[in-house]
C-alpha cells in the first residue's frame, strides 16, 4: 500500500494518507495573536483544507485530539467546534490541557479520518 505525504515540512508532514486512512499532524494556528475562537476557527479550515486535499471531508472523520493551553477556554472553543463539525456524524473526541510548544498559541488539533 502506498503512503502519500501532503504539506512536508522539516520536521513533519501535515497530512498522510495510507490506503483509505488520513491522518494529520497537530494542526495550529498561523496567528497566534488571535484569541482561541480565532485560532479555532484557522485551524478548522487548514484541517477542511488538509482533509481536501487528501480526498476525505469532515463528515468522515474518525478520532480528535485537541489540546487547549487553558481548560477554561473549552467552551469557546466548542463554541466554535460545533458551528463546524458535522453533527451527523461526531467523531469520537478528546479535549485535554496541555502546554503547547509556542506559548502564545491557545489550541491544537490533531485528526484522524477515512478517505
Amino acid at each position: 500500500m502506498d503512503i502519500t505525504r501532503h504539506e512536508p515540512s522539516g520536521i513533519l508532514s501535515n497530512a498522510v494518507v495510507h490506503g483509505n486512512i488520513v491522518y494529520l499532524a497537530g494542526i495550529v494556528a498561523a496567528d497566534a495573536e488571535r484569541d482561541v475562537k480565532g485560532q479555532t476557527r484557522q485551524i478548522l479550515d487548514k484541517i477542511d483544507h488538509l482533509l481536501a486535499l487528501s480526498g476525505s471531508h469532515k463528515s468522515r472523520i474518525l478520532r480528535v485530539n485537541i489540546w487547549l493551553t487553558d481548560i477554561q477556554d473549552r467552551a469557546a472553543m466548542n463554541e466554535v467546534w460545533m458551528e463546524w463539525v458535522d453533527p451527523a456524524n461526531l467523531p469520537a473526541r478528546a479535549c485535554v490541557e496541555a502546554k503547547l510548544a509556542n506559548p502564545k498559541l491557545s489550541v491544537e488539533i490533531m485528526v484522524t479520518a477515512v478517505r
